[in-house]
């Protein structure tokens, strides 16, 4: 039971430092430089970009 309830303890610390680090990048605009950069890669995939 131990080792179950260090293992979640990981896993929820793991998880409020991907949303902490998620925020700080919406905050810093680069939602939409990510999203730019995946609109080019796929119009170049199909050959119109």
């Amino acid at each position: 039971m131990k080792r179950q309830l260090q293992s979640s303890k990981a896993g929820i610390l793991l998880a409020l430092a991907g949303l902490l680090m998620a925020g700080v990048g919406m905050h810093r605009g680069e939602m939409s430089t990510v999203f730019e950069k995946a609109v080019k890669i796929c119009m170049e995939c199909i050959g119109i970009g």
